[in-house]
């Protein structure tokens, strides 16, 4: 688990092509790297990876060919800055909101509108991800934990901080740009555990709505 707290900036220093489709990735993170283990779990842009070497400063970690085709990694190239986080330690502090590092969707930077204090960008929704996101609610993007601002049925806006745009990759990104999106894990559970009540064992809705409760 995550917090979607951004640590440090990251860099992508190597890419290494496997057997298949997957891919070796070496990244660059002082700080992330200072008690990393073999084993353990760090967020490269919101996803979750596994530490597979440490050495200098700069972790290597296995990403399957899945990841890459269902997440904004596959695009990353050497000299890529990277949002850096790693596992939340029990006890500490939950800043953001609780982040599994599983990448629900793409999206894309629709547009940026830059104000006084903060910049308001706009982002892609994917039709399937729209359910789950709503006015005030927490997403992920690209591994940060934001407040929704507005949300319509194929993009949303988020307001974003100076320290959010100068600490992380937000700052930088450019319109048509891709991002990973994780909507909140929340959601998702009240959807599966409301759904067979609301449709019901005939699939008509009845049932669950006029029947007792076990």
């Amino acid at each position: 688990m995550f917090t979607g707290i951004i640590e440090e900036l990251g860099e992508i220093v190597r890419v290494t092509p496997t057997a298949g489709d997957s891919a070796l990735i070496g990244v660059r993170g002082p700080l992330v790297t200072s008690d990393a283990r073999h084993g353990d779990s760090i967020a490269v842009n919101g996803v979750c990876l596994t530490v597979v070497d440490v050495a200098d400063g700069v972790f290597t970690a296995d990403v399957m060919g899945e990841t890459l085709r269902r997440s904004a990694l596959g695009a990353l190239s050497v000299g890529d800055p990277v949002n850096l986080e790693r596992a939340a330690a029990l006890g500490s502090r939950l800043g953001g909101h609780l982040v599994q590092g599983h990448v629900d969707g793409v999206g894309a930077v629709l547009s940026r509108e830059p104000a006084e204090q903060w910049e308001t960008v706009r982002f892609r929704l994917p039709a399937a991800l729209s359910r789950y996101v709503v006015e005030k609610g927490s997403i992920t993007i690209d591994g940060v934990s934001l407040t929704v601002a507005e949300v319509g049925a194929d993009e949303f806006a988020v307001g974003l901080i100076p320290t959010t745009l100068k600490l992380t990759t937000l700052g930088a990104k450019s319109v048509g740009d891709p991002v990973n999106l994780e909507v909140d894990v929340l959601a998702k559970y009240v959807e599966r555990l409301l759904g067979d009540r609301l449709t019901g064992t005939d699939g008509t809705g009845v049932a669950s709505i006029t029947g007792g409760v076990a």
